[in-house]
């Protein structure tokens, strides 16, 4: 069993969300530093955060969220596979047509 954290769980909460408002612009090094911890320490804390908040389990999405996109996927290949048939289809028309012009010339 590990030892209790040095860091107020509230002082925790604070970096987490400090990280989260600053997600895309700043590091976890930059905002770690700026609160006094190492990077790796405020990255734990996020994931833990994470965890306890339900978004995350293992690493992998949801099964809720991965059944939305699996949905969408499927939806999206379906569209894929119908303009693919015509594309196939106007391919096929335009491939009689050359050949047909293509006799026309010649005769």
């Amino acid at each position: 069993m590990g030892r209790g954290s040095p860091y107020p769980e509230e002082f925790r909460n604070d970096a987490v969300a400090l990280y989260r408002a600053a997600a895309g612009r700043r590091t976890y090094a930059a905002v770690a530093a700026d609160v006094g911890v190492t990077g790796e320490t405020l990255r734990s804390w996020v994931r833990q955060a994470d965890e306890q908040a339900g978004r995350v389990r293992g690493g992998e999405a949801m099964p809720e969220e991965r059944d939305e996109e699996l949905a969408r996927l499927r939806a999206e290949l379906g569209r894929l596979r119908k303009a693919e048939a015509e594309w196939q289809l106007e391919r096929e028309i335009l491939r009689r047509a050359a050949q047909y012009f293509a006799r026309k010339m010649k005769a």
